[in-house]
């Protein structure tokens, strides 16, 4: 569960474009890959070779994003590990909108987003301390571990499904099933609403301020805030032995979740509790059958799939980008000073390919045994659900292994279809053959 946003800034109106000489207007895409963040408008697919350009002219620098809007990206490793824990970028949510949309519009935006928006993603020390101390006294590991035989179970019953058929799309049979029903059990959440669900975080997932799409991602957020609130109330009735039961009773001395960040924590939980996993098995998956010769290294030693799974992170991570941070005073990374009020993009995606750190960074390697990649984030905001997603994968791809090991895929590379959205990376389908 990494820092995936349901409604932390903009995604499908706002992708970073390369801005000209001397920043003037951004220039129009081409087929260079010069669009930094071009696989998510459909362009080529592979938007590696763009984060490459936009790291060799400085690993921090200005960029405009659709909407004309200039944010400072970061695509260094030791950059944005040095962001992503610096005290003095803001992840405070509703300082951000005020600072983003600024004038009348900010009111509008508050609306949307502040009754699911008092989250750990969304918040500064000392709020975020406090969040996440008592969101951790009920996600404990012990409480993810106990998931393992159920996960198996799950697993196993959907590729039994895929053992009766010789093709099938890999996310909608697989990927997206497994986490959904685990999430929902462990929340304690009725997994035949998993289509609301669904529905809501493809609304809010693909919203942009200057999007069309803002009404639709509004309307997903009150239905649900109102889902939620019914659940809560539901759980303080009849507690059980589930997540959100323990975190209406979670408390820290006098300190308690209140009602806002209850349902801002459990919607940030199943929004990343399951989207971050489902990308993590479609896009390792996917790198697997673009690398055959990796796919048959792990049919030959399974025992290397712990360590694959975190290559798999490290090459084609589920989070290309995390929630926006800005600059609370001038901050100097990587030698290049940011101003005090700057909206700052951190690019994991770009990171986690630099030469400074990775040697040969383009290429999966699934022998590399260097899990020190930034796939979950770094410092304050690490992944808190980071133990859930690796038990899931460590679940998944040796089940896939074995059942299929003449798994291939059904298109060419190239006809994949990406998601679009700035902050997540996944496919829209994994079109495979079975046999």
């Amino acid at each position: 569960m990494a820092e995936a946003r349901g409604f932390e800034g903009a995604a499908r109106a706002d992708v970073p474009l390369r801005a000209g000489p001397g920043g003037e207007a951004p220039s129009a895409p081409d087929a260079a890959g010069l669009v930094w963040g071009a696989h998510v408008l459909g362009w080529p697919a592979d938007p590696f070779q763009a984060y490459s350009n936009a790291r060799a002219d400085s690993p921090v620098r200005e960029a405009t994003l659709r909407s004309g809007r200039r944010v400072w990206l970061v695509t260094g490793f030791a950059e944005a590990k040095a962001a992503l824990a610096d005290p003095r970028l803001s992840t405070d949510g509703r300082r951000f909108y005020r600072r983003w949309w600024g004038g009348s519009t900010a009111g509008d935006a508050e609306d949307l987003d502040v009754s699911l928006a008092e989250h750990m993603l969304s918040t500064d020390p000392p709020d975020h301390t406090r969040l996440r101390r008592l969101v951790s006294q009920a996600f404990t590991l012990s409480r993810v571990e106990g998931l393992r035989p159920r996960i198996v179970e799950v697993a196993t019953e959907l590729a039994d499904a895929l053992g009766q058929r010789d093709s099938a799309d890999l996310i909608e049979d697989f990927a997206f099933p497994l986490p959904i029903r685990v999430i929902c059990e462990l929340l304690g959440v009725a997994v035949t609403d998993e289509a609301k669900f669904r529905r809501w975080f493809r609304a809010m997932i693909s919203f942009g301020p200057a999007d069309a799409t803002r009404h639709v991602a509004q309307a997903a957020a009150i239905e649900a805030a109102g889902y939620l609130s019914e659940l809560l109330a539901a759980k303080r009735a009849e507690p059980a032995d589930d997540l959100v039961s323990a975190l209406v009773a979670a408390r820290d001395g006098e300190q308690v979740l209140s009602e806002a960040e209850l349902m801002s924590m459990v919607f940030l939980l199943l929004l990343a509790g399951h989207e971050t996993t489902v990308n993590l098995i479609g896009n390792g998956v996917a790198a697997l059958l673009r690398h055959p010769e990796e796919f048959q290294l792990l049919l030959d030693r399974p025992s290397l799939v712990p360590a694959a799974i975190e290559e798999l992170l490290r090459f084609d991570g589920p989070v290309h980008h995390p929630a926006f941070r800005f600059t609370t005073e001038a901050v100097t990374l990587g030698g290049v000073t940011v101003p005090a009020g700057q909206i700052v993009l951190v690019a994991l995606g770009a990171a986690n390919r630099d030469p400074a750190r990775f040697a040969d960074p383009d290429r999966l390697d699934v022998t590399r045994g260097d899990g020190q990649h930034l796939a979950f984030g770094h410092g304050p905001h690490f992944c808190l659900g980071a133990p859930l997603a690796r038990l899931e994968a460590r679940v998944a791809f040796p089940l896939l292994l074995a059942r299929f090991p003449g798994l291939r895929l059904a298109v060419p590379p190239e006809e994949l279809v990406w998601r679009e959205g700035i902050f997540l990376r996944g496919l829209e389908a994994l079109p495979v053959l079975l046999r």
